[in-house]
C-alpha cells in the first residue's frame, strides 16, 4: 500500500480523478465496480479507496439537475440517462421498444421473488404451461439462470436471477424488490427495453409451438430438463 492509500491524500491524478471516473463510466457503458475503477491508476498514482468514494459522490451531486444521473446497481456504478426521460430518448432509434408478455412478465416475477423455483413449480402457480419461448428469452436477455437442480425424481432444474437482471431495473440487491403488495399491475414491472430487439414472444411460441400450441394454454407443459 502507498503512502497516498494509507494517508488517503489525493494522488498523482489530482483534481482530475472525477474527471477520470466520468469518462470511464461514460466510456464502459456498464457499470464499474468501486474495483475496477481503482484498477486504471498505476500503483504509484492510484488514489485512496476514500478518495474515489468521495469523487463518486461528488458525481452524483454533479448530475443533479441534468438529463443522466450516476447510478449505484449490483455491478458498480454507471452513468445512465434519467428514466423520466426515457420517452423523448427512445425517439432517437426507430424500432419500437420490445414489448413483452404477461406471460413472460409474471414468469420473471415469480422467479424473482421466489428464487429459486422449477419451471413445474411456476406452472403450479400460474396454472398453464410455462412454453420454452418465455424461459429462452429470459435467458438470452441474462435476467436468470440455472442455479442448481431439485433433489427430486427427474433432477428438475432451479432458476434464480442475475446480476444482469440487478443491473437492469436499477437494484442493488434483491432486497430492494418492491413488495408483491406494491405490485398493483404487471406492465408497471416492464421499463422499456432499449437493448437489442429479440423476436416477440408470440413469434417464438408459433415457431416452436406449432399452431396447437399457439392459442396458449392449451399446450403441453415439457419436461424438466437436467
Amino acid at each position: 500500500m502507498t503512502e497516498t492509500q494509507e494517508t488517503g491524500a489525493p494522488g498523482p491524478v489530482g483534481g482530475q480523478l472525477k474527471q477520470i471516473i466520468e469518462a470511464a463510466l461514460l466510456a464502459a457503458g456498464e457499470p464499474l465496480s468501486h474495483a475496477q475503477l481503482a484498477a486504471l491508476f498505476t500503483d504509484d498514482e492510484r488514489p485512496a479507496g476514500a478518495e474515489i468514494t468521495r469523487a463518486l459522490e461528488e458525481l452524483g451531486e454533479d448530475c443533479a439537475g441534468r438529463g443522466v444521473e450516476l447510478k449505484k446497481v449490483a455491478s458498480g456504478y454507471r452513468l445512465q440517462v434519467r428514466q423520466s426521460l426515457q420517452e423523448w430518448i427512445g425517439r432517437l432509434w426507430n424500432e419500437r421498444p420490445q414489448r413483452y408478455s404477461r406471460a413472460m412478465l409474471e414468469t420473471l416475477a415469480l422467479i424473482a421473488y421466489r428464487q429459486p423455483i422449477t419451471r413445474g413449480e411456476i406452472e403450479s402457480v400460474r396454472g398453464v404451461s410455462l412454453r420454452s419461448s418465455i424461459i429462452r428469452t429470459l435467458q438470452e436477455r441474462e435476467w436468470i439462470r440455472v442455479v442448481g437442480h431439485r433433489d427430486v425424481p427427474g433432477k428438475p432444474a432451479l432458476f434464480g436471477t442475475t446480476r444482469e437482471f440487478l443491473d437492469y431495473f436499477d437494484l442493488q440487491s434483491l432486497d430492494e424488490l418492491p413488495t408483491l403488495a406494491e405490485i398493483k399491475d404487471m406492465d408497471n414491472i416492464e421499463p422499456e427495453l432499449d437493448l437489442e430487439p429479440v423476436p416477440p414472444v408470440d413469434a417464438l411460441d408459433e415457431a416452436d409451438e406449432g399452431p396447437e400450441g399457439a392459442s396458449g394454454e392449451a399446450a403441453e407443459p415439457e419436461a424438466e430438463h437436467p
